[in-house]
């Protein structure tokens, strides 16, 4: 078993299972966050870490790296998601769109040299994951979790990262230095990612905790259906009729 799925699959398993049992029972907890307490001390574990070592970093990535450079970089991890995307279609019954995210794999991989350069751009890149899979077929969520190092998750979505990252390109490359460098430069290129959008949250927010939580819950709901979920029906609508 490589390193990265012996360090963090314990970390996601353990993390969902001892939780679960666990639940607050407060009268005054929300329900879709029974675990807030843990959550938010785990969130400022994740922060704080993310304040002193993962954000400096990724501004100096931003800032070393010219823009075609950072490009390639994304384009390359970009690729490597779309082979499990393209398994999660098919887990999903999903052909069509296995064949298309498929089609993205092969065609960027061979005339894009390894995904470096997004030669299929005109084909849609879609965003599947095994949570989402789980979520499918019928899953619920279950309750909001921070985990460390990871953050945003659910009991659900815990265990979906777990037996992605066991099935992982980068998880299984078998060169220990290889894997690990690939692995860092994904989670920068991530934190990159990030920079520009988060400066609306910090200048904005009061509670940058129940913003993310929020947003998380409404975008996995909103991916889970393809961005067309279920309407939410309200107690008092019947009392209108």
């Amino acid at each position: 078993m490589s390193a990265n799925r012996t360090i963090f699959l314990p970390v996601i398993l353990l993390a969902s299972l001892h939780l679960s049992g666990c639940a607050s029972t407060s009268p005054n907890s929300n329900p879709h966050d029974p675990y807030e307490g843990f959550n938010r001390s785990m969130y400022s574990f994740n922060d704080t870490l993310d304040r002193a070592i993962l954000k400096p970093v990724a501004v100096g990535y931003n800032t070393v790296l010219p823009v075609p450079a950072r490009n390639m970089l994304h384009n390359f991890f970009s690729n490597i998601d779309d082979i499990l995307v393209t398994a999660n279609d098919l887990l999903q019954l999903k052909f069509a769109r296995a064949s298309h995210d498929f089609t993205r794999v092969w065609v960027n991989s061979i005339f894009g040299v390894f995904g470096l350069f997004d030669v299929a751009h005109n084909l849609e890149k879609h965003n599947e994951d095994f949570g989402q899979t789980l979520g499918y077929w019928g899953v619920v969520s279950g309750p909001y979790l921070v985990l460390p190092f990871i953050g945003p998750s659910s009991v659900r979505d815990g265990t979906g990262l777990a037996v992605d990252s066991y099935y992982g390109v980068i998880e299984n490359t078998p060169e220990i230095p290889t894997r690990n460098g690939l692995y860092v430069t994904n989670k920068i290129d991530q934190r990159a990612q990030l920079l520009d959008a988060e400066k609306v949250v910090e200048d904005t927010l009061l509670d940058r905790y129940s913003y993310i939580r929020d947003a998380y819950q409404m975008r996995r709901q909103s991916l889970v259906y393809d961005g067309d979920p279920p309407r939410v029906k309200y107690d008092d609508e019947d009392d209108e009729k």
